[in-house]
């Protein structure tokens, strides 16, 4: 039992001018210097009492270091600085153990320049020799990241023992110096000092930072040979060590294998398995550390709680606040705090606040964060946006993690006003706040604000770039994309799976060249990412939506695993390659499986119905979807069943499903009655629709241009005068037809009747070459296609120079014979120019792609996989 004296602080006590220039300081002017300090004090007096008691005493020494060893090990910290100082003062002896306790304590306090001081006084007295000071000089120094110091004392010092080298390597560890101390410990090996159970664990402990595993094995072998593992606290950091490298197997052996396990042992178990993701196992060793009557500490029940946060049980957590209560350590920061974020993972959010409330002065900035982030996940930004300004105006300053937490908050909060915070408080530099500031403007469509913020970030992380190029990606800004990829190999970066699963969505755009997406996708192979879920995923988007729908598949059937996009993506690929049948294949081993569906799966499906000419098929998968698995259609489905009876001719039907909506006909609805009307002539219905979509979208010139052309193909040229003057009035552009070719990397666009292009001789006259072979074939114009009101040859003329046949004379003559051709088309391709590219795939004997606004096509041999329902 320790009596505690009352004492009054009386340092400083060694007023050295320069504690470590100990040439200019006597022992005299140390204790001289410590004698003027607070001579006069209450608590100077009040030790003079104490210290009579073992003045009298002949063992005073021995009795003054036991005290000052008693004050240590019962963290009495500043008493023991006070005795130190006293004895002192009075001239008693101090000793090496004396010395070695008083730097125990300077370090537990922090205090530098004391321990310079107290330094000082081991050279002048003597006692620097001393292994056992010198040894607590180094523990001193490194407990305070004063490291080239500790290491300059370990150098001067001529004894040294396996506890001295021990200290410096824990030092360098405790400093994050990792391959310091590796060195230290090889070292200590050359040296011929033989490592004790602490140098064991604390080595065990660097590596799993490191996640070294092969000389943690190597170690864990000097281990077993030196006889060290039945020690718990080896044990400890060789599971430590083994779950930090997911070495669950190896951690398990180690752990049933100990003789003597403790509540560090317990937990350290449970929680490495929780890290790994092996929850189930977690809670079946936490029922079995209850059974073997282990004490629940406080560190266990936060990683308790923890498990109940990951497996979302809310009967868990609720029975262990119970038990928190109960033991009293309910008012526990880090227990609250775990079960306030375990309350917000479950979406119990008025527990969570209530727990949040009941804290009071106890709030720090996690427990507030954690709170705002809460309100975060459960999606209610509005009351995390004002816990943000409360926080702040309780005078909690937030931190990095407050400020990655609340961005996402927008537009609830003011992103320019936090950016600015983020600034004062020199956040942006910091990794977690530049990325999710540069996300947030990426989401407000702010990619120029965006970039400037990656700028400011110090080092940047594969989180950082990831989410830079994602940006982009989701842009469509294929060039931006593709320099933030190389600027990140470049940098040292090394891409993960999500880096290349952006990148490769940027390669779906229309402007990204063919060759780009296959670039990436042999880089994620060589990188080893391929067969990750989401670089699989955007694979087979990629494929699908750039003409290589056979590549699509390929990378589909080797997915070891598929989520509900995936599905989607393949059977919407091959709905709009014309491959009706096959989308309807992997739709029904969709249903064999049970596997979830939603409204972009029969979104796929009736669209390959739709482009198969497949009527009976699209009403039965329409009635499923609402009859059987109760999927409500949205604006989508509904057009594409008005598309599905409009090409068939049912513009009844299709009227009749506009009519039956459960909410007001979108523009996208009135635009494909709009466009089926004109197919087949329904100028009644065409001018409904174009009004609809007129007031819908005034400026939107498919409307127009629909319409006219209706009015066009009925012979009725005034009505079609008054739509293009109305168009006129109204500044409405039309949109310019363009067709893309890509040829050795390079994109190429043309336009009708264009002549720019440097090989423009070529062209027609590859085009005239055509024009021959084709009427041989038996071709005959459809000037139907053509809406103007010209002489029908004229009308011949403008049909032979549209846009997509000067992308393919060109596609021709730039490649070699047998190589396919792939193009692009802003707009519809007319059906005069769908007939020629079928003739021309046969008589060059060329596969030809052509994705128009509305589906790919695939010409070979004289056929379309559209089957003619283009």
């Amino acid at each position: 039992m320790i009596v505690r004296p009352c004492f009054k602080k009386i340092r400083p006590l060694l007023h050295f001018t320069n504690p470590l220039d100990i040439h200019y300081c006597s022992h005299s002017q140390a204790i001289d210097l410590a004698a003027e300090t607070q001579a006069e004090s209450t608590a100077c007096s009040d030790y003079r009492h104490v210290h009579h008691l073992f003045d009298e005493n002949p063992q005073r020494v021995s009795l003054n270091n036991h005290l000052l060893f008693e004050y240590s090990r019962n963290s009495f910290n500043e008493e023991a600085l006070n005795l130190f100082v006293g004895v002192h003062r009075t001239g008693l002896l101090i000793d090496g153990s004396s010395l070695s306790c008083i730097l125990k304590v300077c370090a537990c306090l922090s205090d530098l320049t004391f321990g310079k001081q107290v330094h000082a006084l081991c050279i002048r007295s003597g006692y620097f020799d001393n292994v056992s000071v010198g040894t607590s000089l180094v523990d001193m120094y490194m407990k305070m990241e004063n490291v080239d110091e500790g290491r300059r004392v370990f150098d001067e010092m001529e004894d040294k023992n396996v506890v001295t080298w021990t200290s410096l390597l824990s030092g360098y560890s405790c400093n994050k110096l990792v391959d310091r101390a590796l060195q230290v410990f090889h070292m200590m090996l050359v040296g011929g000092v033989n490592p004790n159970a602490f140098t064991f664990a604390t080595v065990l402990g660097v590596l799993a930072d490191k996640c070294a595993v092969e000389k943690g094995i190597q170690v864990h072998t000097m281990v077993i040979k030196c006889g060290f593992e039945v020690i718990t606290s080896v044990g400890n950091s060789l599971i430590n060590m083994y779950l930090k490298s997911g070495m669950v197997r190896e951690a398990t052996v180690v752990f049933e294998s100990m003789g003597n396990r403790n509540e560090v042992s317990w937990n350290g178990m449970i929680g490495g398995l929780v890290t790994n993701g092996l929850y189930s196992e977690a809670v079946k060793l936490f029922h079995m550390m209850r059974l073997a009557g282990v004490e629940l500490t406080r560190s266990i029940y936060v990683t308790a709680v923890k498990l109940c946060t990951n497996l979302k049980e809310l009967v868990f957590a609720r029975q262990l606040h119970g038990r928190v209560t109960k033991n009293g350590f309910y008012l526990d920061n880090n227990i609250r705090t775990a079960l306030m974020v375990s309350y917000t993972k479950c979406g119990e959010m008025d527990d969570a606040f209530n727990l949040f409330s009941m804290m009071h002065t106890f709030r720090n900035v996690v427990s507030w964060t954690a709170m705002i982030g809460g309100y975060m996940q459960n999606n209610r930004p509005e009351q995390a946006a004002n816990l943000f300004c409360q926080m702040k105006k309780d005078g909690i300053r937030p931190n990095d993690f407050t400020y990655s937490t609340i961005l996402a908050a927008q537009p609830s909060i003011s992103l320019f006003q936090v950016h600015a915070e983020i600034i004062k408080t020199k956040y942006e530099g910091s990794p977690t706040v530049g990325t999710a500031l540069l996300d947030a403007y990426v989401k407000t469509g702010n990619i120029g604000e965006a970039a400037k913020v990656f700028e400011e970030i110090d080092e940047k992380d594969i989180i950082a770039w990831s989410a830079m190029l994602s940006g982009y990606a989701q842009r469509g800004d294929i060039q931006g994309a593709v320099r933030v990829f190389r600027q990140l190999s470049k940098s040292g970066v090394w891409p993960n799976e999500f880096t290349f699963s952006s990148v490769i969505n940027a390669c779906t755009t229309s402007m990204a060249s063919v060759e780009q997406g296959k670039q990436f996708h042999a880089s994620s192979i060589k990188s080893g990412y391929s067969n990750a879920f989401c670089v699989s995923s955007a694979l087979v988007t990629m494929y699908a939506k750039r003409g290589n729908i056979e590549s699509a598949n390929e990378v589909f059937k080797r997915q070891k695993e598929r989520d509900l996009v995936s599905w989607n993506s393949m059977i919407s690929g091959y709905a709009q390659h014309g491959y009706g049948r096959k989308a309807l294949k992997i739709f029904e081993e969709m249903r064999k499986r049970n596997l979830e569906m939603d409204n972009i799966t029969f979104i796929g499906v009736i669209s390959a119905c739709t482009h198969a000419g497949l009527l009976n098929e699209g009403q039965k998968y329409f009635d499923m979807m609402v009859n059987n698995l109760h999927i409500s259609p949205t604006m989508e489905i509904y057009s594409c069943m008005v598309d599905l009876y409009s090409r068939a001719g049912m513009l009844d039907k299709a009227m009749a499903i506009i009519n039956g909506m459960s909410f007001p006909a979108g523009a996208i609805v009135w635009r494909t009655l709009l466009a089926a009307s004109r197919v087949h002539r329904n100028v009644e219905l065409g001018k409904l629709a174009a009004d609809n979509l007129i007031s819908l979208q005034p400026e939107d010139s498919a409307a127009y241009v629909l319409l006219s052309n209706l009015y066009a193909a009925t012979g009725n040229w005034q009505e079609r005068a008054k739509i293009r003057k109305l168009m006129d009035v109204r500044k409405v552009k039309k949109e310019i037809g363009y067709s893309w070719i890509e040829v050795k990397n390079k994109t190429y666009s043309f336009m009708a009747g264009d002549v720019s292009h440097p090989l423009a001789d070529s062209i027609y006259v590859k085009l005239d070459e055509l024009s021959v072979r084709l009427k041989d074939a038996g071709y005959k114009p459809d000037t139907n296609y053509v809406l103007h009101d010209v002489e029908d040859e004229h009308k011949e003329a403008i049909l032979s120079r549209h846009s997509e046949r000067l992308a393919i004379a060109f596609g021709l003559i730039a490649t070699s014979p047998g190589i396919p051709i792939q193009i692009v088309k802003n707009l519809r391709v007319c059906g005069d120019c769908h007939t020629v590219i079928k003739l021309i795939s046969k008589i060059e004997g060329r596969e030809i792609v052509v994705r128009d606004s509305n589906r790919f096509h695939h010409f070979k041999g004289g056929l379309c996989s559209c089957g003619d329902y283009w």
